[in-house]
Parts: structure tokens; sequence; C-alpha cells
């Protein structure tokens, strides 16, 4: 197959410790009121509040919304929404967690658009582009600040919910390793994994034979050249650096290198996307809402096992790019890599069962059913999965056994 290769990437994409101090610029650039996305914490934080000032001595009127709560149901993006209608917004900056970033950017679509936040479920569903969207994350795991992708909470559904689209991409990111400073130990270690798992799945998507329209028929386009260097570094950085991070907060070094890292894995899934450990992760964070990252996590030594026949050469390289010696067959390689992750995550307290997490074995057939549900995930996996190959992904997961994936 010929070499191909897509990124869909913000406009601006800014990395380094202080940077937070270039939003005012960017922002009096696009826009003279601005609706600011943020949860309760963040919005009494001191940092925070001198980040707003700034943008006032810039010439924008900015408008706070700190009600972001965590697994973001739609509710919440709704007084969002009301929020930005009270002064006429005419930017939007997201500060925060995922959550907050994905907030932030369905809150710009309804904005713009109108409607209702379901009118906008699945791909390509957003009509065009939307208000100008800042994005600021302050943990390094879910690369929402570079992604097409917002993940909400809806009560008529089962699972969470996305809207994909290249329209909801952040006009300007502004990573600053600084705002994980305070970071505590199990949030750095479940976004950190999050992190990795995107990079790890992005890097062993199914690729597909690039069409002249595929750009416009997958928001997410499965394995390529281009978002296969953003996954490996992505792994390289994450790897040498979420044990640090999580043991001693104060390593800089490693606080850097993790947002980096995790920065690199949103470019990367942001245009080849995720795949199965994903797709078992929904039915399982609505059953036990145990954190989005610990779930994918839990399941990706399992999804490696699972896929390992069909990406052999691909977990090798990610071994190598993890720091591991290229020793024994490529298969060998394969499983060493495995390993590593599953090791590396378990330093980290991610728990090694879907059972730790809460799942109950009756629970099993609804857990494989809905993940079969989530067709833009099961799509991009490079082993086809039928319900019988998910049932038994999820009952390995379950029971802590790889060895029945072989």
């Amino acid at each position: 197959m010929s070499l191909f290769g897509t990124l869909r990437t913000p406009r601006n994409l800014v990395f380094g410790a202080g940077q937070r101090r270039a939003l005012p610029g960017y922002a009096a650039a696009l826009g003279k009121r601005a609706l600011i996305v943020t949860d309760q914490r963040l919005g009494a934080d001191a940092e925070f509040l001198r980040i707003v000032e700034a943008l006032m001595q810039a010439g924008v009127q900015a408008r706070v919304f700190d009600g972001t709560v965590a697994e973001l149901p739609i509710e919440c993006i709704a007084s969002a929404v009301d929020a930005g209608k009270a002064i006429d917004a005419d930017l939007v900056i997201g500060i925060g967690g995922g959550s907050c970033l994905d907030a932030a950017k369905v809150a710009a679509v309804l904005l713009t658009h109108r409607g209702t936040i379901s009118d906008y479920y699945g791909e390509f569903k957003v009509p065009g582009p939307v208000l100008p969207l800042i994005s600021l994350p302050t943990t390094s795991g879910t690369g929402s600040e570079v992604t097409p992708v917002a993940v909400v909470t809806d009560p008529d559904r089962a699972v969470k919910v996305g809207i994909a689209s290249p329209h909801i991409i952040s006009h300007t990111a502004i990573c600053d390793p600084e705002l994980t400073y305070s970071c505590p130990p199990g949030l750095t270690a479940v976004s950190g994994a999050d992190a990795l798992t995107h990079a790890i799945e992005a890097f062993t998507t199914m690729r597909r034979e690039p069409t002249g329209s595929i750009v416009h028929e997958h928001v997410f386009l499965g394995k390529n050249v281009l978002s296969d260097n953003h996954a490996l570094m992505a792994i390289s950085h994450i790897a040498a650096s979420l044990k640090r991070a999580y043991d001693n907060g104060d390593d800089f070094d490693a606080r850097e290198r993790l947002m980096l890292g995790a920065t690199m894995a949103g470019l990367a899934f942001g245009t080849a996307g995720t795949a199965a450990a994903h797709a078992v992760q929904y039915p399982i964070g609505a059953m036990t809402h145990t954190p989005h990252g610990a779930g994918v996590a839990v399941m990706m030594p399992y999804v490696m096992e699972f896929n390992r026949r069909h990406c052999e050469a691909d977990l090798a390289e990610i071994g190598r790019a993890m720091g591991l010696a290229a020793k024994g067959t490529v298969s060998d390689q394969a499983g060493a890599a495995i390993d590593a992750v599953e090791k590396l995550f378990a330093s980290v307290g991610i728990p090694k069962t879907i059972a730790d997490l809460g799942v109950e074995r009756a629970q099993l057939p609804t857990v494989a059913e809905q993940a079969m549900g989530s067709a833009r995930l099961i799509k991009n996996n490079p082993r086809s999965i039928e319900l019988a190959s998910m049932t038994t992904l999820v009952e390995a997961a379950f029971a802590g056994d790889r060895s029945r994936l072989v």
C-alpha cells in the first residue's frame, strides 16, 4: 500500500512551561467576549484568576462558567451555553481536564448552530465551523485540546455518546505543563494511562484503503504514516515519565514529558482513532462509574493480546518505543511489549481486571453487547470482532487471564 497520511490539528499548538501567558494574545485576536468553561475547583484557583485578569487587561470580556462536572452530563453543558448566550460570546475558552475541554467544544457548537446536543451525535453531524475555541489542559490525559471529538453523558442513552467532527478541533491549544503540577497521584495515573492507551490504540488501528474520499467518509481514518509518528513519540515520552510523575509530582521534567506525550497521543488518535479498549470501557464506565482512564487502561493489555497476531510488528515497535531491547522473535517482542504495558499500569495503581472495577459476572453479556454498539471504535480494531469474540475478550479481562486470548 502506498504511503498515506492525514493530520487533523489545531491551527496553533503551543507547548511549554509558562506558555499559558500566550493566551491573551491569541484570545484578543479571535474575539472580544469570551465564555470560559472550567470546573468549580479551578474557578477558585489563584492562577486561574490571574489568567482571567490577563484576558480582561487584553480587552477580552470574560464570563466564567465553573459548573463543569465529571462525566459531563448534558444538563451541565446547557448551563454553560446559557452563560455564553448571556454575554453574546464570540469566543470559547476551555481550561481544565478533559470534561472541561469537551464541555467547551460542545458549548461552541450549540452557541453557533443552536439545536440540541443530540442533533450532533455521531460523525460529521456538525454542519460548519463553530465559534473560535481555545483549549488549555490542566491534566496530561485526554488530549482533548487537539482532537475532533467530545464525549457526553446523555440520560436517555445507556452509554456515553460522542460528537465527532473536524469543526470542533480547537483553533488554538496551549499546553503548559505548569498547570499540571498540582495534579494528585491518582489523577496523574489514570490520565497518563488514558494517554498511553490512546497512543497504543492509534498505532495499532486498522489501516484503511486510502481512497480519494476517505477523509470525508471517516473522522477517524485508521493507522497512517503521520499519526504513527505522533503515536510513537507519545509512547516514548509517557513510558519514560508516567511512573516518575506518579511517584513525585515535583519531578518537573517528568511532568513536562507526560504532558507532551498526552498531547502527541491526542494528535495520533484524533486522526487514527481508538478501538476495542475504548469500546469496552463505555459500558463498563456506565455500570461502575469508574474513571475513563482506569477503564481503558485495565482493558489495554487484554486488547493487545487479543489483537496480537494481527499486529505483532506494531506491538514490537511499541516495545522499542518504551525502551525495550529487541530480543527474540517479533512475536517474543510483541509479548514483551504487552507485559511492559501491564507492568507499568500496575506500578501506578491501575487495577488488573474489570472485576476489580466493580463489574459483576452477570453483567458480562451486557458489556459485550453494548461494546459492540460502538461501531466507530469496533471498525478501527485491527482484528475483526464479532459478539462471540468480544465475549471472550471481556471474560478474559474479568478473569485476569490473558492466556485465554492467545
